[in-house]
């Protein structure tokens, strides 16, 4: 059911500087760039590749906008580095379902808005070998979102 690494998440103090990094360092570009007022956090998504099921594999750069948001409190606590993996998934709340059913702990009762218009949810890193873990099911081409890209 899982389909590909939609994306790897990692938390950074200053958003611009980490984008240039990655852009001198590797050539990769801004796909996509929004704030989430609802986790605080402002992003950018840099493509890495297309996969075969249609979908892509991202870099998603996450810089906090408020000091008591998740990822504010985990860079206080790790400091940079890689935050989260998710996967892509053509059915968001039928994995959601599945896991919970195998004793993993799903953090959204339902799945809530993500980047780009997707629809997403968390599993508990207790629960994944300490991996914090994201589910993702993107947004339909087309779709609005009202984001920057």
């Amino acid at each position: 059911m899982l389909t590909r690494i939609d994306h790897i998440g990692i938390a950074c103090f200053d958003l611009d500087k980490t984008v240039e990094f990655y852009r001198a360092t590797y050539g990769f570009e801004v796909f996509h760039s929004e704030v989430n007022e609802e986790q605080g956090v402002r992003e950018a998504m840099l493509k890495i590749n297309d996969t075969g099921d249609g979908g892509a594999s991202y870099l998603q750069l996450l810089e906090p906008t408020r000091e008591d948001s998740t990822v504010a409190k985990w860079l206080a606590k790790n400091g940079e580095g890689v935050h989260h993996i998710a996967f892509g998934t053509a059915d968001v709340d039928a994995v959601a379902a599945d896991v919970r059913s195998k004793g993993v702990r799903v953090l959204y009762p339902e799945p809530r808005i993500g980047s780009m218009g997707s629809r997403i949810t968390f599993l508990h890193p207790k629960d994944c070998g300490g991996v914090l873990t994201e589910l993702v099911t993107s947004a339909q081409p087309g779709a609005e979102h009202g984001a920057e890209h």
